[in-house]
């Protein structure tokens, strides 16, 4: 099963999201920061018209269909490679997950608060990127001292796993991933067994108003893809408007409900 962190600043749509990925109203979505600090988790079905398909063809006993796990993590700050907003708390949930949506506001209203102020998608960015990359600095100069000793010693496997670290400490001083640096099969593998934060896949939701995203996303997201894409040449980002999510989520909630009455309720003449 994939398991997917949902990360980005206070504030921003993170667990709007999450709500509407999972069906659910699991996770509190209230205008003010941090409102999240728990993780909350759930899990969404994977639609495959093909095992839909194959089902009516075999009719097994039971059809059991992919899943991905949805893990709505608390916002981070500036700092939080250093402890701020609890902030190695909020690192340790993303190092367990298998990769990271990262959700930017890309919108403006005076009702909803940003904590940084003024609404700038590459800013905050870059602040959710920087801090990524400090926490993974410390793991990765740990590690290459420890490392280097046993490289000198004439360790093959250490002399090997040097040349990875050093490739990403290059990476990580430029501002880019420890992605970056994955060259070759052996090199990611141990990336990820180093649980490395910039190692892990991800993709960007940015976060519009309505009528963004019915234009495709608004003069925020070109200005947001070169950014990203400085970063992370393959990076996609996906615009999704929240508010307009948490809308949907409640008629769909009513529905079901007014469904449930009408089921519940007796006929006319008979007896309850």
């Amino acid at each position: 099963m994939l398991r997917l962190g949902i990360v980005g600043l206070p504030n921003v749509g993170k667990s709007t999201l999450f709500n509407a990925l999972t069906s659910s109203q699991a996770a509190a979505a209230e205008n003010y920061p941090f409102c999240t600090v728990e993780p909350n988790v759930g899990v969404a079905l994977v639609p495959d018209l093909r095992l839909d398909r194959l089902n009516e063809i075999v009719k097994p006993k039971k059809k059991v269909g992919a899943v991905v796990e949805f893990v709505d993590i608390a916002g981070l700050v500036k700092g939080a490679s250093q402890g701020e907003g609890l902030g190695n708390q909020f690192l340790s949930h993303i190092r367990e997950v298998d990769a990271v949506v990262h959700v930017i506001r890309c919108f403006d209203d005076p009702d909803v608060v940003h904590v940084m102020g003024p609404v700038d998608p590459v800013r905050d960015h870059d602040v959710i990127t920087s801090e990524l990359a400090l926490a993974d600095l410390a793991v990765v100069e740990r590690r290459l001292e420890k490392t280097r000793k046993s490289a000198r010693a004439g360790d093959k496997e250490a002399q090997a796993e040097l040349i990875v670290l050093e490739r990403v400490m290059t990476e990580l001083n430029a501002g880019r991933g420890a992605r970056e640096a994955g060259e070759g099969e052996d090199a990611v593998k141990f990336l990820r067994q180093l649980g490395l934060l910039t190692a892990k896949p991800i993709l960007y939701a940015a976060n519009v108003n309505e009528a963004d995203l019915a234009a495709g996303g608004g003069e925020w997201i070109a200005k947001l893809k070169t950014a990203v894409q400085t970063h992370h040449e393959e990076a996609e980002i996906v615009p999704f408007s929240a508010k307009f999510e948490a809308e949907l989520g409640e008629l769909v909630e009513k529905k079901g409900r007014s469904t449930w009455r009408a089921r519940a309720s007796p006929s006319p003449g008979s007896t309850a």
